[in-house]
């Protein structure tokens, strides 16, 4: 009798079933496949064997006697193998490789289904382990193997309106929205919960205590307003007001440092939190790559090559949304890599090369995005003969394709419709292969690029944010309003000096590493009418598109930061060159740019001829010829800030934030400050270590530096100094008239005659 129906810690059995299935066929594809390289290796076959028993007693427990049938002959015949009677060749291994994927069919339905399944297909059933049991016999596996699910020779492309990664929300489909959690993970994120009920209780006593301060105040303006009788001030008087400026003073200054003291704990708490829930979105690589050294043997066998896949990088933590979408992508990589790249084994050995192709696929970090790469050691790219198949195919004319570089010329490979096979397969020869790698890889908010050498190999690699839900982005102003680019999707964030920007045709360009790239305000590109400001050097952020650079010029830079996406309403429609929003760490709101649209309008300016100079028209300078002071504010404290930064305002200084030392790293070498102020207690990177990077960098030494710290000690004072800072400030004697005076002191008056 079927105990399915039973809960064990409310998780139904058969759900465990599946569970412990999925792991232990995940173990028998990976375990048969190199079982093949080594087939007496006696402690594989061990864990073999076990994976067949425990889905054999897991399959009874259930009642799916079809599986127990199943299960069973595959452990019998791993169990001969164990004892040397029998040695497990090529197809031996197909044979435990179809029942494995019975097995895993099982699974992917639930327990009605699966009774159903396995009812349809009794007569397969009986023929598959039919063969198995002649492979226990050593009477060979010759038999036709049961149907198992194919996987698909062309991966369909997503339709023309799918969603970007920036604005695709994740999937509500019951069962698939599931996500594990190890029970260390969601202690931590229990435990950071509560934390976080503690600090939001004590910011609401400190909110209590603030009463206090309400009544203080009320008794203060009744004294000042007693000292205006007609008798004038008495003595006692002025002492009761000064007294009581003098407690409102010290409880003002007590209660900010306790709601700054909570503010930087709950964000960091609020960190804590985001991360520890994040990482359980999050699963290894290893996850997805299952079943493609399956695929590149099999479909190497097919096509008579020999070929094996290295997976490296199994470990990497990728988000599972993002994960699931790159099962596609990598699917063609590899199928592309074993139909087109790898030679045949006859023509390996006659080049010297092993008979046995080799295939690579690596997962890792790199500067904060997800990098795939697929490599094999085959052919490499005919470069002229892709060449002559680019004229052939009319997209260039053979002038002009004598003239592309070999980078140029790949780039034709991620063309819809093109392929460089003259013959029509199951595998290949539609165009449907690398096409379908970049659209899927654009729809992720990634891009993917080739390299190849002649007779030595291909390369392709994929890059793609490690989670859909925050990415990494360049910020930039544009229009005086801040906008992101998508890290993943930009070449450089350059400057150009104003005399290296030259004009053909009305057409602005610069060089850069020996080419000449197009130059387009960012501002006409996204069809705002702004004035260009005065500057000797342009702010360009580079762009790669169709084989070529592009380049827009932007205000200023703001640097980099993680951001959280949120799709547009709805009911917007899509928003020409914009993909989602999100917020800044100021809580400002930032236009997250579409770069594919962008790179659209760009081309259309550039066709129809309305581009505007984004160097300085003489009237422009001539209105530009005082100069604004910049100053910038670093502290993780966001009263102190707005304090700081509404008195530089009012003097008349233009003032720009940073939330720690690290934050205000990346601005001061990203845009041009006359003066830095900075707190020294910040996460990341504390202000003493903001100064000694300022001070140690060659273009940045001469840069004015105020520190500003509730440390009063002499010491304290002292290391700030030996570090480079040109002033120190304490908060308790700070007073807004004689702060104003140093920082003039430092740097002068807010403006002056620019150079």
């Amino acid at each position: 009798m079927s105990a399915s129906g039973d809960d064990f810690g409310g998780v139904p059995l058969f759900d465990l079933f599946k569970l412990e299935v999925e792991a232990h066929t995940k173990a028998l594809d990976e375990g048969l496949l190199a079982l093949e390289e080594a087939p007496q290796d006696a402690a594989r076959l061990d864990a073999l064997m076990r994976a067949a028993h425990s889905m054999k007693g897991a399959a009874r427990l259930v009642g799916l006697d079809a599986a127990v049938g199943v299960a069973h002959v595959m452990e019998d015949v791993l169990v001969a193998a164990q004892k040397g009677r029998r040695v497990l060749g090529a197809a031996s291994v197909d044979a435990l490789l179809a029942g494995n994927d019975l097995l895993k069919e099982i699974v992917k339905r639930d327990e009605a289904g699966a009774a159903a399944y396995l009812a349809a297909r009794a007569a397969e059933l009986e023929a598959l382990v039919e063969r198995l049991r002649a492979v226990e016999r050593d009477e060979g596996a010759t038999a036709p193997a049961a149907p198992a699910p194919a996987v698909a020779a062309v991966v369909v492309a997503p339709a023309p309106g799918v969603p970007s990664a920036a604005t695709s929300a994740p999937r509500d489909d019951g069962d698939a929205a599931a996500v594990r959690v190890s029970a260390t993970g969601l202690g931590r994120m229990l435990a950071y919960a509560g934390e976080s009920l503690v600090e939001a209780r004590r910011l609401g006593a400190t909110a209590s205590a603030l009463d206090d301060v309400r009544s203080l105040a009320g008794r203060l303006l009744a004294a000042a307003e007693g000292l205006g009788g007609s008798g004038g001030p008495s003595a006692e008087g002025v002492r009761t007001l000064r007294d009581l400026a003098a407690q409102t003073r010290r409880r003002v200054a007590s209660h900010l440092e306790a709601l700054d003291a909570a503010a930087r704990r709950s964000e960091d708490l609020a960190e804590r939190l985001y991360r520890e829930v994040l990482k359980s979105r999050m699963r290894p690589f290893g996850d997805v790559v299952g079943g493609f050294p399956r695929l590149v043997r099999d479909l190497a066998r097919d096509l008579g090559k020999r070929a094996q896949l290295e997976v490296r990088g199994k470990d990497v933590l990728v988000d599972r949304d993002l994960l699931d979408a790159l099962d596609a992508p990598v699917n063609q990589l590899l199928r592309n890599a074993v139909d087109h790249g790898l030679e045949p084994p006859e023509r390996r050995a006659a080049a010297g090369k092993d008979p046995e192709g080799r295939v690579m696929l690596k997962a890792r970090h790199r500067a904060g995005m997800l990098e795939i790469e697929v490599v094999d050691d085959g052919r490499g790219v005919d470069y002229e003969g892709l060449r002559r198949r680019v004229v052939e195919r009319g997209l260039v004319k053979d002038a002009m394709a004598g003239e592309l570089s070999r980078a140029e010329l790949l780039e034709f490979l991620f063309l819809p419709a093109f392929s460089t096979k003259q013959e029509v397969t199951e595998v290949s020869g539609r165009g449907v292969g690398l096409d379908v790698v970049h659209t899927l890889a654009s729809a992720l908010g990634g891009t993917v690029r080739a390299t190849s050498e002649a007779g030595k190999g291909f390369r392709v690699v994929l890059t793609a944010p490690i989670t859909r839900s925050v990415i990494r982005a360049a910020l930039v102003e544009i229009g005086g309003e801040p906008h992101a680019f998508p890290l993943a999707r930009i070449e450089r964030l350059v400057r150009v000096p104003t005399a290296e920007i030259h004009a053909v045709e009305g057409r602005e360009s610069f060089a850069w590493e020996g080419a000449a790239v197009g130059l387009v305000p960012a501002a006409r590109a996204l069809g705002l009418d702004v004035e260009v400001l005065a500057r000797d050097a342009v702010p360009v952020v580079l762009l790669a598109g169709g084989g070529h650079l592009y380049g827009l010029a932007v205000d200023r830079f703001l640097g980099e930061q993680d951001l959280v996406v949120r799709a547009l309403d709805p009911r917007l429609g899509k928003v020409e060159n914009v993909a989602a929003v999100s917020v800044d760490e100021s809580g400002a709101p930032v236009l997250i740019l579409d770069v594919d649209d962008l790179l659209r309008s760009v081309d259309q300016l550039l066709h129809d001829g309305r581009l505007r100079s984004v160097r300085v028209t003489a009237p422009a300078v001539e209105a530009s010829r005082r100069r604004r002071k910049r100053v910038l504010v670093v502290d993780d404290s966001i009263t102190v800030r707005e304090v700081e930064r509404g008195l530089l305002a009012a003097r008349g200084f233009l003032v720009d934030v940073a939330v720690d030392g690290a934050d205000g790293w990346n601005a001061v070498r990203a845009n041009t400050y006359d003066l830095v102020i900075t707190d020294v207690d910040m996460p990341r990177m504390n202000g003493i270590e903001l100064v000694r990077h300022i001070k140690q960098d060659t273009r940045l030494r001469e840069l004015p530096v105020m520190i500003v710290s509730y440390k009063d000690r002499d010491a304290d004072r002292l290391a700030g100094l030996e570090a480079g800072a040109d002033a120190y400030v304490t908060k308790s004697s700070f007073h807004e008239d004689a702060w104003i005076g140093r920082v003039v002191e430092l740097v002068g008056e807010p403006e002056e005659d620019a150079p």
